[in-house]
């Protein structure tokens, strides 16, 4: 099996509860040796500040482990928080 690339799906907004969810499945890939994660936001309409830390932290632990961290398919919403906090300049979207 490739191990190269795995799509984590999140839906509706990516909040306090919803982080733990993710950072759970950010920490099953980095066990998992593979080489980028692909997030796709196509089913994501907002996150708030505790979504924001999430995906800031999963970048800083797959940037740890030599791992891409890759963002798709964001609505208009999420592309203005990545805009107005500059995530949009780290994190490869």
């Amino acid at each position: 099996m490739n191990n190269s690339v795995k799509v984590i799906q999140i839906d509706g907004i990516l909040d306090s509860t919803k982080s733990q969810e993710f950072r759970d499945k950010i920490t099953a890939e980095l066990e998992s040796g593979v080489k980028t994660v692909l997030v796709d936001f196509k089913e994501v309409t907002s996150m708030d500040s505790s979504g924001l830390g999430a995906l800031v932290l999963a970048f800083k632990a797959l940037r740890a482990a030599n791992t891409r961290l890759v963002i798709c398919s964001i609505n208009e919403q999420v592309r203005i928080v990545f805009q107005l906090t500059g995530i949009d300049k780290v994190i490869e979207i």
